[in-house]
């Protein structure tokens, strides 16, 4: 189902799978503000679990939250810059929990998981065209998944009034649209057509764009490694994960570099014209302390650790190679000269 935004199909899933006004949701301690925004417009109340230093959902606080939320029967895991978790296990645990999984694949459209594109773990699952994802209009979701309740409800509440249902290309069995219009809101979600003619022809280059991205982030990851050994960190992905998809380019800095050469660090990289960004900044959206809507009820002292040192930085795909390689040596001279090497 075509809609919006990814924000938009995020709330019509959690809606279609049943959560009702308050019902506790678990998910990432470390995702973009809109996913618990989502939860929250809902009517959900979101309760997170903590993320590794590997940016993904931690399994064993997972596991922990289910048995000390036993009212809990929903998990929202965020692929976060497409980094996903071990979801074998996630699905294992869901399971002995009876808890729904659900996926958020805004940022994992084109990864794998053993064999398996990204969002088939769960029941349903959402992806994103906003701008900076592997599909662009500008703004714009969609919303997936196998099952025909959960197809026609969101397609309902998404403006599919008067028989419009029929007009989707893929779609459950007329009879599961059945009495829905009359019981479920209109909430006209649904993605222009604008939109959608937008985002067409860049569904046959994904593979390509892929390789591309993938190539160039396993040159600048390899050259990072090795020129500044000791003071950051890159994180593998996990075991599982197939075909990973490197649009963007994470690291944690070293924990012996203090709190102002962080700063001093940023500011340097910025002055170079490179836009380095810290998950665990006070303006970062993607930083738990920031959801004043949606405040976690319990500390979670390894996402925040984790954010304090976590950079973020773009890998543009109209760059030429040689761009990266200048991308390269702003990371490594901002870093030294912050901490004086020479």
């Amino acid at each position: 189902i075509a809609l919006n935004s990814c924000g938009s199909a995020l709330a019509l899933m959690l809606k279609a799978a049943g959560v009702q006004r308050d019902d506790k949701v678990l998910s990432n301690a470390f995702t973009f503000g809109a996913v618990p925004s989502a939860i929250e417009h809902a009517g959900g109340t979101a309760v997170y679990v903590e993320s590794t230093s590997g940016y993904v959902m931690d399994v064993a606080d997972l596991e922990l939250k289910l048995k000390a939320n036993p009212d809990c029967k929903y998990v929202l895991v965020s692929h976060m810059r497409g980094k996903v978790a071990d979801m074998d296990a996630i699905a294992a645990a869901c399971e002995r929990h009876e808890a729904v999984l659900l996926e958020d694949c805004a940022h994992s459209l084109g990864v794998y998981w053993q064999g398996t594109h990204s969002g088939h773990a769960g029941k349903a699952a959402a992806i994103s065209s906003q701008s900076y994802k592997m599909l662009n209009s500008g703004e714009g979701g969609f919303f997936l998944t196998d099952d025909d309740y959960m197809a026609a409800a969101v397609a309902t509440m998404a403006g599919a009034y008067e028989g419009l249902s029929t007009k989707h290309i893929t779609v459950p069995p007329l009879e599961a649209f059945k009495g829905l219009s009359n019981e479920l809101p209109n909430y006209s979600l649904r993605m222009s057509a604008l939109s959608a003619a937008v985002i067409r022809p860049q569904v046959k280059t994904l593979d390509e764009r892929v390789s591309i991205y993938n190539a160039r982030y396993h040159k600048l990851a390899s050259a990072l490694r090795k020129r500044l050994p000791g003071l950051i960190t890159i994180p593998d992905v996990t075991p599982g994960v197939t075909m990973p998809v490197h649009d963007s380019l994470q690291f944690n800095l070293a924990p012996h570099i203090t709190e102002s050469q962080i700063d001093m660090f940023l500011s340097e990289t910025h002055a170079h014209g490179l836009p380095v960004e810290l998950f665990g900044a006070k303006s970062n959206a993607r930083n738990f302390i920031n959801w004043q809507f949606a405040p976690a009820s319990d500390p979670l002292p390894q996402t925040a650790k984790m954010l304090a040192r976590a950079c973020d930085v773009r890998l543009p795909l109209l760059w030429n190679d040689e761009d990266f390689e200048t991308m390269a040596n702003v990371l490594v001279e901002s870093l030294e000269a912050v901490l004086e090497i020479n």
